[in-house]
This record gives structure tokens, C-alpha cells and sequence, in this order.
């Protein structure tokens, strides 16, 4: 048995407003055209689903049970809709984001943006470096998520993250004498910046042992037990361990994910892509 929409959207209507006139305004149709459709579903169905007396309209038992599922089956269909309607939004979105801020959720976020705006093309550009930030600047980037201190940028405060010096649980402590080894993304990099002014600021001697334009080499590097690094408490793993205090070393400061925005970069493409950005990062 197929159910024409348009009748469950009447019943509903009727039941939600109360009335066949009130119904019949909120459809834009005409009373008799209500109750047209209304007797067309009770037929099809070969039960009774309303009470009408002269003042209300009521469901009878067997309308209760049709309603729940006849309001399942439109909120199916209307989700359906919206998955596959057109969107007339279209262009290029140019976006920029720390590699420290992708985790499982972004790729999902990027495959729901692309299935809904399928005219739109991504350009994605993911990066550890403050370049991000000078890219927004230039308008070489529409908008990007930034890390970095409080305030350095203007724009939309998604998360906070605190810094903490980080090693191995197999790092062993360097003999006396012997310098501390630690790690870094190249500059321009904000988990760098804050660690080497950090480092500037105390008597310890330290060098830098391991370079890596990549956060996963930098993972490699910590837990082969080779070196101390920088980076945000969430971005700890199994294997490591804070040591916030040890050898000399300092507490350090937080940082901001922004999302920031360029100058020429509010297009409603990518306005509807920040404010899925947004939305993601306050779950």
C-alpha cells in the first residue's frame, strides 16, 4: 500500500492545527480540499482516523498509531530531499588547518560539505606552520583554522589547547653534563615558537636533534625515545608521557584554534563551510 505525501501532510496538519480551516491555511488550500484529502486516506486505509464534532477535530486510537508512523515516513522523505536537492551554491573554497586539529571528525565534516554542495570544489591545505595565518593575510586562503596564543588572531575561538613538554615513557634521563635533545616542526611553527622561548628563558642546555615538516614525524621521533618535543595536551599517545617540571623545564603557555577569515574569502561558499566548521567543533 503507497501513500501519496501529500496526503499524510494533510492529516498532519490537521491534527498539529486542530481544525480543518486551520489546516487548510497553513497548506494554502481550501477547506473542502482538506477534507477531500482526509476522506481519500481514511478510504485507502479502510479505517476511520479522526473525530470531528462541530468544535475540535480528535484522532481515533487507529489515527494515533497512523500519525507516528505517517510523521516518520515525512521526515524521512524531507531528509531525503535535502540530501539530494540541487544547491545553487557554487566556487572554490580554499581552507587551511593545523595537522593537529584534522582528527576523525574533519573527514566526515569534509564528505557531508562535498555531498551537499557537490558544485563546490575544496582546496585544502594542511599545515602545522604559521604560514596559515600569512596565507588567510594574502588571500591565499579563503578562511583557516589558526593555533596559536591568545589573541594573535581576530576571528572565531572554535577550542583551547594547553602546551606541555613531552617524551617517551622509555626516554632516559641524559647524563650529567649532556645537553637536552628535543624535536621541532621548522619555523615558522607555533609549538617551536613557544618551546624554544620557553628553553630561552631557563640555564638548561638543550639542542635541537630531529627536524620534521610533519607532526607523524615528530610522533616518530618522541617515541623512539630520541627527544623531548612540544605539543598540545590532547595530542599525547599512548607511549608518551608529560614531564611538565622535569629537567628545569618550564610550565607553558595555552593556545587558541581560530577560525580566521580573509579579506576577500565571504563567499557563501565558504561561509557555509565555516559555519560547518563551527557547528563540528562545538560537539
Amino acid at each position: 500500500m503507497d501513500f501519496d505525501p501529500t496526503l499524510l501532510r494533510a492529516f498532519v496538519a490537521v491534527k498539529e492545527s486542530g481544525s480543518f480551516t486551520r489546516a487548510a491555511n497553513r497548506l494554502n488550500l481550501t477547506q473542502s480540499a482538506v477534507s477531500h484529502q482526509i476522506r481519500r486516506l481514511e478510504e485507502q486505509v479502510g479505517r476511520s482516523l479522526l473525530y470531528r464534532t462541530t468544535r475540535n477535530v480528535t484522532l481515533t486510537e487507529d489515527g494515533t498509531d497512523f500519525l507516528r508512523h505517517a510523521e516518520q515516513i515525512l521526515q524521512s522523505l524531507d531528509a531525503l530531499t535535502r540530501r539530494f536537492q540541487s544547491s545553487p551554491i557554487a566556487g572554490i573554497v580554499r581552507f587551511g588547518v593545523p595537522e593537529n586539529f584534522i582528527g576523525d571528525r574533519l573527514p566526515t565534516l569534509l564528505c557531508q560539505f562535498a555531498r551537499a554542495f557537490p558544485a563546490v570544489q575544496l582546496d585544502v591545505n594542511v599545515s602545522m606552520s604559521l604560514d596559515l595565518g600569512a596565507m588567510v593575510k594574502a588571500c591565499e586562503l579563503d578562511l583557516a583554522v589558526v593555533m596559536a596564543l591568545p589573541d594573535m588572531y581576530e576571528g572565531t575561538v572554535l577550542r583551547k589547547a594547553q602546551f606541555v613538554w613531552v617524551a617517551a615513557d622509555i626516554f632516559e634521563r641524559p647524563q650529567c653534563g649532556v645537553s637536552l635533545p628535543f624535536a621541532f616542526i621548522p619555523a615558522p611553527c607555533i609549538n617551536r615558537k613557544v618551546g624554544v622561548e620557553a628553553l630561552d628563558r631557563i640555564s638548561a642546555d638543550w639542542h635541537v636533534v630531529f627536524t620534521s615538516a610533519s607532526q607523524q614525524g615528530i610522533r616518530a621521533a618522541v617515541l623512539s625515545g630520541l627527544a623531548i618535543t612540544v605539543m598540545t595536551r590532547d595530542d599525547v599517545e599512548p607511549g608518551m608521557k608529560i614531564i611538565d617540571g622535569e629537567y628545569g623545564l618550564p610550565p607553558l603557555q595555552t593556545a587558541d584554534f581560530t577560525l580566521i577569515w580573509s579579506a576577500e574569502g565571504h563567499t557563501d561558499a565558504s561561509c557555509e563551510f565555516g559555519r560547518m566548521i563551527t557547528e563540528m567543533a562545538k560537539r
